[in-house]
């Protein structure tokens, strides 16, 4: 069974790379409006995965 908040974390890097690579006005330095939410979406779930897992480790 696939972890739920990894699905999320995955389905989230997908959604901005999928965005990342259709906005013109996103780059490495500056993201629109939309890319700068998902962008924070996903780091905010990456932060939650990575500190579980450490915590799952001991």
């Amino acid at each position: 069974m696939v972890d739920d908040l990894y699905a999320r974390y995955m389905t989230a890097a997908a959604t901005s790379r999928v965005h990342e690579a259709s906005c013109t006005r996103c780059s490495l330095y500056a993201r629109c409006d939309t890319g700068q939410r998902l962008h924070g979406a996903l780091a905010t779930l990456q932060d939650t995965y990575l500190a579980r897992q450490k915590e799952r480790r001991g």
